[in-house]
This record gives C-alpha cells, sequence and structure tokens, in this order.
C-alpha cells in the first residue's frame, strides 16, 4: 500500500545499546531527523527524553510529545497513536535501545501505521541481536532470534535443550536474550544443560568501552565463567555438528 497524501512519515529511530558516545552509532543524519521532529511514540517516555537529550536535541524537552507504546499497551489503543501522523506531522518511533520494533512492542505501531496507508522508514542503527551474531563465528546464514526464555527453572532447561535439538537438526544459530539481573541464571542453566561440545557465543556491552564477545563450547565455558550480573547480553548457541568448520 503507498502513502496516502498529507499523511506524515513513521520514523523508525534507532537508539544506542547504552550510556556512550551515540556519534559512535548513529549516523549524523540520525541524529538530524531526531532533532527535527516533535512528536514521538516510545517504548519509555523517561528513557526516550534522556535519549533525546543525549542526542543534543534543539529544543525543550517539555516541546516534545511522547506517546507510550510498550507490553502493557492495549492493541485498541494502536490506532489512536497513528493521530499526529494522519494530521500529517512525522512521528519518530523510539525503543528502549538499539532498533525499534525488532525485539520490542514498536512492531504493532508499525503494521498499523502500513495498514493505514502511512510511510515507515527505517534508519541505520545498531542492533545487539545482528552484531552479537556478527561477531560471534556461528552460522550467519541460517539464525532464529527467540527473545526471551521461560524465568522457571524447568522451563529454561526444557527451551535450552529444545534449541539444541533445533540447532543440530536445522544447523542454525539459535539466537536468545534474558533480563541483564537474570544473566548469571541463564548461565548457570546453560552450563547444566547443554551438551560439552556445543558452541556458545556471549556478546555483552555491545558498543560500551566495556564490550567483551567470546565463542567457546559450553566445556570450555564451565572451567571459566565470565561475570554477567546486570551486564546487557545476547547469548547465540550452536550445536557442534552444524558449526563452520575451520579446515
Amino acid at each position: 500500500m503507498s502513502a496516502k497524501s498529507g499523511t506524515g512519515t513513521l520514523y523508525l529511530l534507532p537508539a544506542g545499546l547504552g550510556s556512550g558516545a551515540l556519534g559512535n552509532v548513529l549516523a549524523g543524519s540520525v541524529l538530524s531527523l531526531a532533532g527535527r521532529l516533535t512528536h514521538f511514540v516510545a517504548e519509555n517516555p523517561k528513557s526516550a527524553r534522556a535519549f533525546l537529550k543525549h542526542a543534543g536535541y534543539p529544543r525543550p524537552l517539555a516541546e516534545a510529545s511522547i506517546a507510550t507504546l510498550d507490553k502493557n499497551t492495549p492493541e485498541a489503543a494502536i490506532p489512536g497513536l497513528l493521530g499526529p501522523l494522519q494530521r500529517g506531522m512525522d512521528v519518530g518511533l523510539l525503543s528502549e535501545a538499539g532498533c525499534p520494533a525488532v525485539a520490542d512492542p514498536g512492531a504493532l505501531l508499525v503494521l498499523a501505521a502500513h495498514r493505514a496507508g502511512i510511510a515507515v522508514v527505517p534508519l541505520v542503527g545498531p542492533s545487539s541481536i545482528l552484531l552479537a551474531l556478527m561477531a560471534s563465528g556461528l552460522n550467519g546464514q541460517r539464525f532464529s532470534f527467540h527473545g526471551y526464555l521461560p524465568v522457571a527453572d524447568a522451563g529454561r532447561a526444557k527451551a535450552l535443550q529444545a534449541l539444541e535439538r533445533r540447532s543440530l537438526r536445522e544447523g542454525a544459530t539459535q539466537i536468545f536474550i534474558e533480563t541483564p539481573y537474570r544473566n548469571e541464571v541463564m548461565l548457570r542453566a546453560l552450563l547444566d544443560h547443554c551438551a560439552d561440545k556445543t558452541w556458545l557465543c556471549i556478546a555483552t556491552d555491545l558498543t560500551l568501552p566495556t564490550e567483551q564477545v567470546a565463542t567457546r563450547r559450553i566445556a570450555e565455558w564451565r572451567r571459566k565463567p565470565p561475570a554477567l550480573d546486570r551486564r546487557p547480553s545476547v547469548f547465540l548457541l550452536l550445536a557442534d555438528a552444524a558449526a563452520p568448520r575451520i579446515t
């Protein structure tokens, strides 16, 4: 569906992955565009204002209209968020970190914009999922992202074993994340329930000065597990038989 005449454009604005310098991860054109917008939809208005301030927003932040779209937003409320766009105003969609609408409730607004004939423009920025995959050395031709795994111990163990089997069956890298304060529990589950030779990449604090990315077999991680508590991390798993071979 082509964009309707007289409507605004929904810009998908990437944010940084942490408190590092935005100029290192976002193009000047993205920061410039963010500075000219007055209407935003964000997962968290408070962090959105912090991002705009960090990005050098050129007007008082009180003048920026920021609507909320989070996991608790009812689907019935989504059409109302299109109001400024339908009145001809451009709107920026912001995630908490990284690219909006990827592992993010913003996808609901994007789909509603398409259905309403509103132009959607994605802008280039950091994605922790793709950065981790790029740096992992695992299969980047075939992969799946699963978001968050079950929190309960039994459910988490069952999910990890299912991902390991799927990786072996499909030859695909399995990618998932965890709330940073539960990283240590996730790591322990991986070390307890995955096969010795399974490959695990842990990508932590991506784009930040403390960034660490390492890919090792489960047996190697058991000997020297990393400190991950409250550090944003991406986990990538690939069964040994499906891993690339170095000849």
